[in-house]
């Protein structure tokens, strides 16, 4: 079959789409920016990837006819924008207009499970989606998950980060909600088995685990599953507002999306029972083990998608990455060092593995002092780390910057920064000629980005000397050992 996929480049997306592969289909990805679909769909004869934004519907037309089912994973939990419910209805009903005119027997919906009288602000939304992709040219399918956990989910980190940053807890009433968590492989077999099957054609289920458990049992049962001893007091005075900060300065979350998970984590989600596990014999697995198989996953430095590279974690950047590759040149500063390169291979290896866990390669306490004082005026900070500790795509978190350009045959990296700054700043890693040229450009905003840019501009010669020296550095190791060989 001919799918398309939209939401192609989020987190359930990108690891549905190796499925239907599998399957033998072919698949269409819709995505806002080219920039960002997976480098490896170039080389695919299997894979279209087609640019379109479904809150402009002229840029539709670009989407084929001839296609034969659709997956409809367009999801946000940015608080950022008041009208956040319209956005999403023009969203579907966009899709819903547009796919009605193509060849479409099937559309498939991820949504969530929506039971409870009272739903927050993104299940409500969820449920008005739902509603308006019922059509009568079309079969619809939709699947209502709860907290979906595996490597790189956003339910994942958070609880990670929790569990193993605090030993002892003070934590809000919440955590007292009962939900039923399902492991990301089990939505993913649900999702791949539906396409075409008429069995679940015009029919709605809800999809979860094998138990039902408390917010506070998902983080001690995590810590069983690290060796890890932990202790949890609940206290009801944590109002919602300060929920949030509690989220926002102990994890990696965004405060507009910590507000988002605290207005969804005090709504029970408990899924109605169906016949859907028979139908397609996927027999979920339990908390636990999904745990297990996510650390699995990370041990082997195999996490295909994660949340915090999706533009939902973005604090500062927009959708489309192609507006901020070419880095401006006018009214800007810049501190544009080179330095020559011996090993341009083990150069750019450094380059791809910078930040995260490896650090800066200079002064990464400067670094990390930075990140902390984001966090404090409300940024990002540097918890979000990287996904992969030494591959780079266009579209992922770096720390507190947003991966613009990664080329590695074209020797050249772009970063632009999400941290707080009265303006913008780009940080670009190129070799031409035999030398690695660095640029930090800053575009100032008024003023204060003037006053920001001499205060910090003492740091840069230190910071920005340090890193690019070690960049360039050969690793004697490595040198002595190649030479003994030859």
């Amino acid at each position: 079959m001919k799918i398309l996929v939209t939401g192609a480049t989020g987190y359930i997306g990108k690891r549905l789409i190796p499925f239907l592969l599998n399957q033998g289909h072919t698949v269409v990805c819709v995505v806002r920016d080219r920039l960002r679909a997976d480098k490896s769909y170039t080389e695919d004869d299997k894979v279209y990837v087609i640019e379109a934004d479904f809150l402009k519907p002229q840029t539709l037309e670009n989407i084929p006819k001839g296609i034969d089912a659709a997956y409809y994973l367009i999801h946000s939990m940015s608080n950022s924008s008041k009208n956040f419910e319209s956005l999403e209805e023009r969203c579907a009903k966009n899709f819903k207009n547009y796919i009605e005119t193509t060849n479409v027997n099937q559309v498939i919906y991820l949504s969530g499970i929506t039971n409870e009288d009272q739903l927050s602000k993104h299940l409500r939304s969820r449920k008005n989606v739902e509603n308006i992709l019922v059509s009568e040219q079309y079969a619809l399918t939709i699947f209502n998950a709860g907290i979906i956990v595996g490597s790189g989910s956003s339910s994942f980190e958070i609880i990670r980060d929790l569990v193993e940053k605090l030993p002892f807890m003070i934590a809000p009433k919440w955590l007292n909600t009962k939900t039923q968590p399902l492991a990301v492989r089990d939505v993913l077999a649900f999702l791949s088995r539906a396409v075409g099957n008429e069995a679940v054609y015009n029919k709605s289920f809800d999809v979860f685990g094998p138990e039902i458990i408390t917010y506070k049992e998902m983080l001690m049962q995590f810590a069983e599953v690290r060796g890890l001893k932990r202790s949890i007091l609940t206290v009801p005075v944590m109002t919602p507002k300060l929920s949030s900060y509690w989220l926002y300065f102990v994890t990696s979350t965004s405060y507009k999306l910590a507000t988002s998970l605290v207005d969804s984590m005090g709504i029970q989600i408990i899924g109605k029972s169906s016949d859907i596990n028979e139908i397609f014999d996927v027999n979920p697995i339990t908390y636990k083990e999904a745990v297990s198989l996510a650390f699995e996953k990370i041990e082997q430095n195999s996490i295909v998608s994660s949340w915090k590279d999706s533009m939902v974690s973005s604090g500062r950047l927009g959708q489309q990455l192609h507006k901020y590759v070419n880095v401006p040149k006018f009214g800007c500063f810049k501190d544009y060092k080179e330095r020559y390169v011996t090993d341009a291979d083990e150069t750019i290896e450094k380059i791809w593995s910078i930040g995260g866990k490896n650090g800066w390669y200079y002064g990464t306490f400067l670094w990390r002092i930075r990140g902390y004082i984001d966090k404090l005026f409300g940024g990002i900070g540097l918890r979000r780390g990287r996904t992969s500790p030494s591959e780079l795509d266009a579209g992922d978190a770096l720390d507190f910057w947003r991966v613009i350009f990664a080329d590695k045959d074209k020797q050249k990296l772009l970063l632009y920064a999400e941290m707080r700054l009265p303006g913008e700043a780009w940080l670009e890693f190129k070799i031409e000629d035999n030398k690695l040229k660095q640029t930090a450009t800053f575009r100032p905003r008024g003023l204060w980005g003037r006053l920001y840019w001499y205060s910090v501009l003492p740091f840069h010669g230190f910071i920005f000397s340090g890193m690019i020296n070690k960049l360039v550095e050969v690793d004697s190791q490595k040198t002595a050992l190649t030479a003994e060989n030859v």
